[in-house]
């Protein structure tokens, strides 16, 4: 089969651990006769810098005309403390998000076996944990309209919700919990907002679509002690955009590093593709950015496509990796592997798993393989 994938790879680490993602796809493309065909375009920081805008309308073109989008990261930390930047790289996702339709972000956590100890929690709260986040992502505060006084001394920004963007990703998250353990934890600040009210009373209208799911609602503030307690209670996450964003962050000390988390960002006829860290600017360069994050946001692109058997490989492989200790100094700190040295594990246990007998152990404390 043949899919067109928009690639881009931003600013940061962006470039590096897309390129380990690309290398994983390809190697799927060989084993499983698919042709995958890669386009690049700018965005963020790099697309201001080139062009003066964050979101160029050829990115923007390239992406509308692609069956998915692979994306890196977007920022710079220029942009970090100066407030006063009128154009600036985030506004281009963000606008990104709103042009592609794409209302629902998906960020599954579920910790790796072997990394239990790697979590700052203890292995005894997030041992078997495994939920979905649930983020709506073109409405509430990050999209409402903004006002700042002529004299900075006053600022608002609206948080606006309808039935129909709430109930959409409703249904979605209810879908997916009818394939898990039937049960959907809406999480709002309803003893406060408007908004808040207006999520549950659409939420408990659709559930009553899907009777065998259980539905439950946290505030926020509760809901982000209870993943750290006991993140074990939870199956599929409901939330609005700026709570999801905060959320999801949070949840990826689970598994031991943001650089394992990877998302799919879902309309009704397009898809994006990231993982959820940042830029990691210090690490740009340097080969030490953790890949995986990227890697498994492609094995998600791959199920979007109906190619599961194939996604199924990439999830293997990375677990294989993270089984032989082939990963980054975030997850080892005294590792000799780098983002590409992970990339190239990867790839080539998709190419050839056989290789895996002729492994040695022992190299792999010296920071080699013997996977060719």
């Amino acid at each position: 089969m043949e899919f067109k994938i928009a690639v881009l790879a931003g600013d940061g680490i962006g470039p590096e651990v897309v390129l380990q993602a690309k290398k994983a796809l390809q190697a799927i493309a060989s084993v499983y006769e698919h042709d995958f065909i890669f386009e690049e375009a700018l965005i963020g920081a790099t697309a201001i810098e080139r062009t003066g805008n964050p979101l160029p309308q050829q990115t923007l073109n390239l992406c509308l005309n692609t069956d998915a989008v692979l994306l890196g990261a977007i920022g710079d930390a220029k942009y970090n403390d100066n407030f006063d930047v009128k154009v600036r790289p985030e506004q281009g996702l963000l606008k990104l998000r709103k042009e592609l339709g794409l209302f629902t972000n998906i960020r599954p956590i579920k910790p790796y076996r072997p990394l239990l100890n790697a979590s700052p929690l203890k292995r005894e709260i997030i041992q078997d944990t495994n939920f979905i986040i649930y983020r709506e992502l073109t409405g509430g505060v990050y999209f409402g309209e903004k006002t700042t006084n002529e004299a900075g001394t006053y600022a608002s920004d609206l948080c606006e919700y309808s039935e129909n963007e709430i109930a959409r990703i409703a249904h979605l998250a209810f879908q997916a919990a009818q394939k898990r353990k039937n049960k959907v934890t809406v999480v709002d600040k309803a003893n406060v907002l408007e908004t808040s009210r207006l999520w549950r009373k659409v939420v408990k209208e659709v559930g009553l679509s899907y009777p065998s799911v259980a539905l439950d609602f946290l505030f926020v503030d509760n809901a982000a002690m209870q993943l750290i307690i006991n993140p074990k209670k939870f199956d599929i996450i409901l939330s609005e955009n700026l709570f999801g964003d905060i959320l999801s962050d949070e949840a990826s000390v689970i598994t031991g590093s943001i650089g394992l988390l990877a998302s799919a960002s879902l309309g009704d006829k397009k898809a994006l593709f990231e993982p959820i860290h940042g830029t990691y600017s210090r690490a740009k360069g340097k080969n030490k950015a953790n890949p995986i994050a990227s890697v498994l946001s492609a094995a998600m692109m791959l199920e979007f496509f109906g190619l599961q058997t194939e996604a199924d490989k990439v999830y293997e492989a990375v677990e294989k990796s993270i089984e032989y200790q082939v990963v980054t100094s975030d997850l080892k700190p005294d590792s000799n592997f780098g983002t590409n040295e992970v990339g190239d594990f990867i790839s080539n246990y998709i190419l050839n798993k056989d290789d895996l007998l002729y492994f040695n152990n022992d190299n792999v404390h010296i920071g080699q393989s013997t996977i060719v």
